[in-house]
């Protein structure tokens, strides 16, 4: 049984040597019962972030890897590379590593067992221990409640940047994503939910460690009309996702080339 950790990273150099050195030692360390590797998902950086991970891979061929997509959007990097990857279980985490490290056995391990097929780290359920602006905070819940009220949905946090998923499960889930962006989470989560799929929410402990240059600078209006937006042709889209499947009898091939 084999993971892959991906790292999105755009422009993260001044924080991804030390960050990803971190990672690397805790794997390494770590008596963990599967393989591993870590991969470096580069997406529209114009910084030294693929060298950062190329001069890892050179050190440690076996254990570090990396990609490099042209286009932005961590959505777009994940299904570029998780659609092409080997390994069994899809992981990614943030390169700030706001998630402690600790946590990766407990997002990983309800799928070895095939106890879950998608596992999300929740900064909201009971157990989560979370150190963050309230600015962030405003965002957060916000947006969970506009989801839940949109979309009809039962989840605590779609949007926290840890998660990992069986590569079967993704392979079905894969030709319905359209968002590249942020919003992939969201996607991702809800169409694993509405083809049956498991998903498991693990509580986490969350810090924010966002260093000044990249410090959050979105509005809450902007960001408000956004999620609206998202949510409504979304779960407009779900309605003709279930057309779909009931008429070619719950097998998402057969109808994936009519929710255009």
């Amino acid at each position: 049984m084999r993971v892959d950790f991906c790292l999105p990273a755009k422009n993260e150099a001044l924080i991804l040597k030390d960050n990803l050195g971190k990672l690397l030692a805790y794997c390494q360390q770590a008596d963990f019962n599967f393989s591993w590797r870590i991969v470096g998902v580069i997406n529209g950086s114009s910084d030294s972030s693929a060298a950062i991970f190329k001069e890892l891979k050179e050190r440690f061929p076996d254990q570090v890897d990396y990609a490099v997509i042209q286009e932005s959007g961590r959505g777009h990097a994940l299904k570029r590379y998780w659609g092409s990857s080997p390994a069994d279980i899809l992981a990614y985490m943030d390169a700030d590593l706001a998630v402690s490290l600790a946590d990766i056995p407990g997002l990983i391990q309800p799928l070895i067992d095939n106890t879950s097929d998608l596992t999300i780290g929740s900064r909201l359920s009971a157990g989560a221990a979370v150190e963050r602006s309230w600015y962030r905070d405003i965002i957060s819940y916000s947006y969970n409640f506009l989801s839940r009220l949109l979309l009809d949905h039962h989840f605590l946090d779609l949007q926290c940047g840890f998660k990992a998923i069986r590569r079967p499960a993704f392979q079905s889930i894969h030709p319905f994503l359209q968002d590249d962006y942020w919003f992939f989470d969201t996607e991702l989560i809800i169409l694993a939910a509405r083809l049956g799929y498991r998903v498991q929410e693990v509580p986490v402990d969350w810090h924010e460690n966002r260093y000044r240059r990249r410090a959050t600078t979105v509005k809450l209006l902007r960001d408000s009309l956004s999620f609206l937006n998202n949510l409504w042709h979304f779960r407009r889209r779900l309605a003709r996702l279930k057309e779909c499947f009931e008429s070619a009898g719950d097998r998402p091939s057969e109808s994936r080339h009519r929710l255009k």
